[in-house]
């Protein structure tokens, strides 16, 4: 008998509990270079002048665009669903990030 022809593509993902559980970021750092696009995930908390990254994610560009294109239409998605989402933070809420290096020199 024959796979059915929709499942010869598939890939079977898997998922484990701690990962399942997730990571809660309240601010993502985006940074690049011409071979990757580096996502660190960070959990800031009020009041507190030191977070941590939570999670660093390392994509091609390829993918760093394939990624942009499937989060603007989730977001679309769930705007028709629920509303439009609010984006009350502005560039300027957010302190100055020093990552504890050395400065850098042109």
């Amino acid at each position: 008998m024959e796979p059915p022809k929709n499942r010869k593509n598939q890939i079977s993902i898997e998922l484990t509990d701690d990962v399942a559980e997730g990571i809660y970021s309240n601010l993502a750092i985006i940074t690049h270079s011409n071979s990757e696009f580096v996502i660190d995930f960070v959990r800031m908390m009020p009041g507190v002048p030191k977070a941590k990254v939570k999670a660093r994610i390392v994509l091609t560009p390829q993918h760093a665009k394939r990624l942009l294109r499937a989060l603007g239409e989730n977001v679309m998605k769930f705007e028709a669903v629920h509303g439009l989402i609010q984006d009350s933070m502005q560039p300027d809420d957010f302190p100055p990030i020093d990552f504890g290096g050395p400065p850098t020199q042109a």
